[in-house]
């Protein structure tokens, strides 16, 4: 048995432990809800499969709440698959190790979890729980939120009976979110007729990794590197300067993660190594020397390999490399009446060259509709210059903030009264579900909390322990304070 089983409260901890033994990257989730539904019959709750992929658990009401407010608890059950390159962990069939590191909760090697399966266990608590007291309460766990928000995009409309919706899924405790951006995915792909590489050329392989990384929404304003924009600055330098040639490229993995590590593969004259080796060098000095105080030690590397038979087509390789170094990463836009807020913001997240193909997967963000299409057509300009094809797709809406909500009054008047301190009330850069589910349920009363997650969608992700219990007591409290109907 895990040591995070014996954390308070337990009757959290011990299901996010069951959580994590069993295998739920996104894309893959049969094991998942199969596991939820069993342990919905096991406590003795209501419980189905809609035909979107969602869980939905129904509880009644405590005898004498039969007339208050329902209550929609949130979250989603997929987690984002990141692991460090040592790691030989497999996503859809090796359990999560989680362990106590101090104050934290972490994973060895790959993601926790944490987001969203602190949500995901607090939900499973309540159905549980036999001596709660509450109004009549249904549980939402939503499929793939990580990959496109499928889940609650198919939400069927009619399904739910609720009237307040608490998503549980926000990442600072004492942060209560009323308001969130839209994204959308924009991917630019191009095919090529690969070209013979020059017998007498050699070929190196250059590595950047040891990059923080991160959730492209929450921590895209924190000034990190991004892996693919730090080595398209190497490579375009190579070209240029030592007659350098682009045979593959591989950078980043998650569309809505930083990217952290990257990897080009180059050919170029055999006289001309030394000398790449030692812009290598300068480079890694450079990006130390940048990133101070934002990153960890960045590596960057080169390795000597076997010359590829073929090579992008010069003229293509300028033209991607351009459309790489042009490329909008980051925050665009601040919200002008939520000044420390990010409004608008793209992450230029997997680069992938190589076999005649060139695909690149950016995630754009923005709370203002006008300002999200801006940037959208801001990279479909750069990717066209360049001859690729862009497409569209998952596009969701942002949810705007309400602050005269009825059920952010309660909670954080609780929130007050039970820990002597005032709620911050918050806007997110993030994608939270609440804005898709707001489409198809509008008369929902919506605020979303959570505790401690930091550097989610990383190997670093981790939960704030201490922030479990009052997280916890603040749920239930609010369940029994429920307004009637």
């Amino acid at each position: 048995m895990s040591e995070i089983t014996n954390l308070k409260p337990e009757c959290v901890w011990k299901n996010f432990h069951a959580l994590t033994q069993v295998p739920r990257p996104s894309g893959h989730l049969e094991k998942v809800q199969q596991f939820l539904l069993d342990f919905a019959k096991n406590a003795g709750v209501e419980a189905f499969k809609d035909p979107a992929g969602n869980i939905v658990m129904r509880k009644p009401a405590t005898p004498g709440m039969e007339n208050r407010k329902g209550v929609i608890m949130q979250a989603h059950m997929d987690m984002v698959p990141q692991k460090s390159k040592e790691s030989t962990h497999n996503f859809e069939t090796d359990p999560i190790e989680a362990w106590v590191d101090g104050e934290w909760v972490k994973a060895r090697n790959t993601t926790l979890g944490a987001d969203d399966g602190i949500g995901v266990a607090a939900i499973m608590a309540v159905m549980e729980d036999k001596t709660l007291v509450h109004g009549p309460v249904e549980g939402l766990i939503t499929a793939d939120e990580e990959t496109g928000m499928y889940g609650a995009n198919d939400l069927p409309a009619g399904q739910m009976h609720g009237d307040i919706l608490l998503n549980l899924d926000s990442e600072t405790w004492g942060q209560f979110c009323i308001g969130s951006a839209g994204g959308v995915d924009v991917t630019a792909t191009l095919e090529y007729k690969e070209v013979a590489t020059d017998s007498a050329d050699a070929a190196v392989r250059v590595v950047l990794k040891g990059l923080k990384g991160g959730h492209s929404g929450l921590e895209i304003h924190l000034g990190r590197a991004n892996a693919n924009k730090l080595m398209v600055r190497f490579v375009r330098d190579a070209v240029a300067e030592l007659d350098a040639r682009l045979a593959t490229w591989h950078g980043g993995n998650m569309r809505n993660a930083i990217p952290f590590e990257c990897e080009t593969v180059l050919t170029l004259p055999k006289e001309n190594v030394e000398e790449l080796k030692n812009m290598v060098e300068e480079y890694r000095v450079l990006f130390n020397d940048e990133f101070a105080g934002i990153e960890n030690e960045i590596h960057f590397f080169v390795e000597e390999v076997e010359t590829p038979a073929t090579e992008v087509p010069e003229d293509i390789q300028d033209n991607l490399i351009d459309a790489i170094y042009g490329c909008h990463n980051g925050v665009m836009r601040m919200i002008p009446s939520f000044p420390s807020v990010v409004e608008t913001s793209s992450n230029l997240a997997i680069i992938e060259i190589g076999e005649g193909k060139a695909n690149f997967k950016i995630l754009a963000r923005g709370s203002r509709e006008s300002y999200k299409e801006y940037i959208v057509n801001t990279l479909q300009s750069t990717f066209n210059m360049a001859g690729m094809r862009v497409e569209t797709s998952g596009d969701y809406c942002g949810w705007d903030p309400n602050t005269k909500s009825e059920i952010l009054h309660l909670i954080t008047t609780k929130y007050k009264e039970l820990f002597g301190k005032e709620a911050q009330v918050v806007v997110d850069h993030a994608g939270l579900e609440c804005s898709i589910i707001l489409g198809k349920y509008p008369q929902l009363d919506v605020v979303s909390f959570g505790p401690t997650i930091r550097s989610p969608h990383t190997t670093n992700e981790r939960c704030l322990i201490e922030s479990i219990e009052p997280f916890w007591t603040l749920l239930t409290k609010t369940l029994e304070n429920i307004p009637e109907k």
